[in-house]
């Protein structure tokens, strides 16, 4: 049965089927050519996995983002950030990361990152006479930082899948997500200085930047209230989801006076639309998974590594090859809720700490959002830039060398999260 599945599955995928539906196609498949299967049950396996109170914070969540970055307050911390550091060697690209890293702590949702921040970064670095493909890889990188930074929908899904705390995750994710920020600038500092990138010639007004600052104080202080509540139980992720929806929606209103009825409702028609995907991807994945679970696969994995690797760190190895490789095929939520089954067991098995795992996948499944040959970052970025996507892959090198530096460092130094 499990063979069927990933042939399945691959052909679907292959021909252009969007990933949750080619994980229907793969589970009736699987289901159709055995009398083992109850058809009930299966169906019944769908529904129950989207009954889920933590799932409640997926739609607040995109929501905020798109209150906080669809208006003035968006533009607002672009202003600050480009004031502050955009007169630096490669300023304007650690703009990008810096932007995108402030942006985790509202949103989750690395494609929400890439669209908003793009849209507004991407024609002002080309106004300075930036290289766009060189824009279009840093942005695709640094919004795969959104899902590192609490809040982070992928951990929401994992925490889903493996019984693990939320709360837990989000906060072992800020260490990885702050490296990562140091990194990426730190990379758009190396290469603004060696080809001597254009950059901002105004000087630092401190006056200026202090009202710019004060006017961007909102988008600055929900991300720090977001932790403080997960950090100390204020309340839980599914609260903070709501509570940060609330938050965007007043300062909205009265403090930037910018939220009428029909952004309202497209930012309730968008929120509202990406939480359907993600939810059918949850209920396709979760057929595929009870169907792999029936079928003992992730025994026989467990089975097979315990035979065949000696040591924990081939395991975790043999775990980050195939993720990466997913990664680079598979949509991120449906790659998360697909291997997590898989390897619980696996880490289970070598005494790994599952908060540990969760990282772990979620930085490497990261990667993949700007890997060809699917990667949805690297095709959004590119798109906004108007570059083709080979151009935007030979610029992301050094991006590639710091997300698995941190990767190595998050699999086997548990002590660089924070628990």
């Amino acid at each position: 049965m499990t063979a069927l599945i990933l042939l399945v599955f691959l052909g679907a995928a292959v021909i252009a089927i969007p990933i949750a539906h080619a994980l229907l196609v793969a589970a009736m498949a699987a289901a159709a050519t055995t009398d083992r299967v109850p058809l009930d049950l299966l169906v019944q396996q769908m529904v129950s996995q989207v009954q889920s109170f933590p799932l409640i914070a997926i739609p607040f969540f995109m929501l905020t983002g798109s209150l906080m970055m669809g208006g003035k307050l968006g533009e607002a911390l672009i202003g600050v950030l480009s004031t502050l550091i955009g007169r630096f060697h490669g300023g304007p690209g650690q703009v990008g990361v810096l932007s995108s890293t402030i942006f985790g702590g509202v949103s989750g949702s690395a494609v929400a990152d890439a669209s908003a921040i793009g849209s507004l970064l991407i024609p002002w670095q080309k106004r300075l006479g930036y290289p766009p493909a060189f824009s279009a890889a840093t942005l695709a990188a640094a919004a795969t930082i959104d899902i590192l930074i609490p809040p982070s929908i992928p951990m929401i899904l994992f925490a889903l899948s493996s019984n693990t705390s939320v709360a837990a995750l989000f906060v072992a994710g800020i260490m990885p997500g702050l490296l990562m920020c140091a990194g990426f600038m730190a990379v758009c500092w190396w290469v603004g200085r060696r080809r001597n990138f254009p950059r901002e010639t105004r000087k630092l007004n401190w006056g200026i930047f202090g009202q710019q600052l004060l006017y961007a104080a909102p988008a600055l202080v929900l991300p720090v209230l977001i932790v403080i509540f997960l950090r100390f139980g204020i309340a839980t992720p599914t609260e903070v989801s709501v509570l940060s929806t609330l938050y965007a929606g007043v300062v909205s209103v009265v403090v930037y006076r910018d939220l009428g009825w029909k952004r309202l409702h497209k930012a309730v028609m968008e929120a509202g639309l990406s939480t359907g995907v993600v939810l059918l991807v949850i209920m396709a994945s979760a057929a595929i998974g009870w169907l792999l679970t029936f079928d003992r696969m992730p025994d026989g994995v467990v089975g097979w590594a315990q035979a065949n690797l000696s040591s924990a760190w081939t395991v975790i190895l043999l775990m980050n090859l195939l993720m990466l490789v997913c990664g680079m095929f598979i949509d991120l939520p449906a790659a998360v809720l697909l291997l997590t089954p898989v390897f619980v067991p696996l880490a289970n098995s070598i005494g790994m700490d599952l908060t540990q795992l969760g990282i772990m996948m979620t930085v490497n499944l990261a990667i993949g959002l700007y890997t060809p040959p699917v990667g949805t970052t690297l095709f959004i970025t590119s798109s906004l830039a108007k570059v083709k996507v080979g151009e935007t892959v030979r610029e992301l090198g050094p991006f590639y060398l710091v997300a698995f530096g941190v990767l190595l460092l998050v699999s086997y130094v548990p002590q660089s999260i924070f628990k």
